[in-house]
């Protein structure tokens, strides 16, 4: 029997592996996918998330193997600046900076560190049951038995599902292009991140390596069709958004709806609890979905060092999380829906230009600030 089960070998479980590992607890993540592969194209991990990894000793890894980025730029289509976030403030305060780098690169210098042997791939839950302790049932036909359960399966969670029975996915009505392309950026752009604000559109890009350019794509659902040209949608753009999409391979770009959980009460139950997009999944307007997942397993960690009861971490770890999580996940869906606006779009600019960076710059720093 595994005293310790992970759910899932996203950022948030592997995150939460090596937390463990710093503790010395034996456990076993498993994961649905056969291998840990290049999908979800690229992120970005903010300072908060990056502050964690300082302390789990892989903060120069990550920098290494990723980009530094030292500028967030919100543009109008021709570039011209509607608000900047002061990051060499924020790295001073927080001794971190943000780092855009491959989703699969993450997950697996994630996954090297705590032991590849830690980690069953081709391990897709079918069902969880409660016995005497936790009983799971694979697709692949495994079972095992666990005292102690982490549902870290995103924001489907089949551990949410099957145990909580409970979890509203709302769709904000947006589609939502995400690509990776060989492209060589303007200088100005190294080491900046950008998303540009249209009507019903916008468009971001990054630098995540040497080569290799990160950019999304968004619209409004009611402007959806099949085989829809993204060059020809974007056609008002600056040229460089264009230059883009052209240098971008089909089989390079992946289309999703923009999702989040309806706040849900309660992550935990008798030795189980849920994390990241299980328990509090989020729009990806402010960049910090998997931040979070992140800070999800720093929070249980630091809780595990006063105190090994499981069950009184979880209740700790929920009232610490709680309102942080909502906060982001109410803030990104209005980010998410001004940003999207078909109409009043030089108002909304206007307004943001007018906006006293300290007012930004509070709200910045109270989410990258840890919370213990």
């Amino acid at each position: 029997m595994n005293q310790i089960s992970i759910i899932g070998a996203g950022i948030g479980g592997l995150t939460l592996g090596n937390v463990l590992k710093q503790h010395n607890l034996d456990f076993t993540i498993y994961e649905s996918a056969p291998k840990i592969k290049p999908v979800g194209a690229g992120i970005m991990m903010a300072v908060n998330a990056m502050q964690i990894f300082d302390k789990l000793g892989l903060k120069e890894k990550i920098e290494s193997r990723g980009n530094k980025i030292h500028g967030i730029f919100i543009t109008d289509e021709k570039l011209k600046t509607i608000s900047t976030t002061n990051v060499l403030a924020l790295e001073q305060k927080f001794n971190s900076c943000n780092v855009a780098i491959h989703r699969a690169e993450l997950q697996n210098i994630l996954a090297e560190n705590l032991g590849f042997e830690n980690i069953k791939l081709n391990h897709n839950l079918q069902q969880i049951q409660k016995k005497e302790n936790y009983n799971l049932k694979f697709e692949n036909g495994f079972t095992a038995d666990s005292e102690i359960i982490f549902g870290a399966d995103g924001i489907h969670s089949k551990v949410r599902n099957q145990i909580f029975g409970l979890g509203k996915i709302r769709n904000a009505g947006q589609k939502c292009w995400r690509g990776l392309t060989d492209f060589e950026l303007p200088e100005k752009y190294s080491h900046h991140a950008l998303e540009i604000w249209g009507k019903g559109k916008r468009f971001g890009f990054v630098k995540i390596s040497s080569k290799k350019v990160y950019w999304y794509a968004l619209i409004n659902e009611n402007k959806f069709e099949e085989n829809l040209d993204l060059a020809e949608t974007f056609r008002d753009f600056d040229g460089l958004v264009l230059e883009i999409l052209q240098s971008t391979k089909r089989e390079n770009i992946i289309l999703n709806d923009i999702i989040d959980l309806t706040p849900i009460p309660k992550w935990y139950t008798e030795n189980l609890c849920l994390i990241g997009d299980a328990a509090h999944a989020t729009t990806p307007n402010m960049g910090q979905g998997a931040c979070q997942s992140i800070e999800d397993a720093y929070v249980i960690g630091k809780l595990l060092e006063k105190n090994k009861d499981f069950n009184s971490v979880f209740e700790k770890f929920q009232k610490i999380r709680r309102k942080k999580v909502d906060y982001i996940v109410q803030n990104s869906w209005t980010v998410g829906k001004i940003s999207q606006w078909e109409k009043g779009n030089q108002l909304r600019n206007f307004l943001m230009r007018s906006m006293p960076e300290s007012v930004n710059q509070k709200m910045i720093e109270k989410i990258l600030k840890l919370e213990i």
